[in-house]
């Protein structure tokens, strides 16, 4: 595995558009070709059609934890990190983090998603920026809402840009041979 200078892509766009699925795909498409996974995924849980949850999964391991619900859904005492009409368990954010600070090395190294959270509450999956420095990878990807996208420009990250939803191609065909 090469890892002098492993490519960096952000995956972007508005909520729904398919990042979490992008990432998905792009997990299924590494192991298929042999590739070692690694890194935090964040499927949201839905009920007749509604996005009620969000679940965290260790790509490593397969293990999923219940991460966020529905304020409307839950007492602040269960889940207390409220942020928008989202309550974040501090328990699973420190699962995560743990997760994150391993640094074991692999071949696609994801982490689904960066947001306001770490970028502007500084919580959340806040070891991912020591992980995306250090984790010996031979291809990062991080999934970033577009409006904190130049927050991640000013710590210093070299990236590439893809579209979640958009005829892009591929992030990981070109990494592959």
């Amino acid at each position: 595995m090469d890892v002098t200078t492993p490519p960096l892509w952000v995956l972007t766009g508005e909520r729904g558009v398919g990042k979490t699925t992008h990432c998905r795909v792009l997990v299924e498409q590494a192991r298929a070709s042999g590739w070692d996974v690694a890194g935090l995924l964040s499927p949201g849980r839905f009920k007749d059609g509604v996005k009620t949850g969000i679940l965290t999964q260790n790509l490593r391991t397969g293990e999923s934890r219940p991460f966020a619900v529905l304020a409307i859904q839950s007492p602040l005492t269960t889940h207390h990190l409220p942020l928008g009409q989202w309550l974040f368990d501090p328990s699973v954010i420190a699962w995560g983090n743990q997760i994150l600070q391993s640094r074991r090395p692999c071949d696609l190294f994801i982490i689904d998603e960066l947001g306001p959270l770490e970028f502007f509450r500084g919580e959340g999956w806040i070891n991912a920026f020591d992980a995306l420095r250090q984790v010996p990878y031979r291809l990062g990807v991080v999934v970033i809402r577009p409006e904190c996208i130049d927050a991640f420009a000013k710590m210093g990250f070299s990236f590439q840009i893809a579209q979640a939803g958009s005829s892009h191609p591929p992030l990981l065909k070109t990494h592959l041979d």
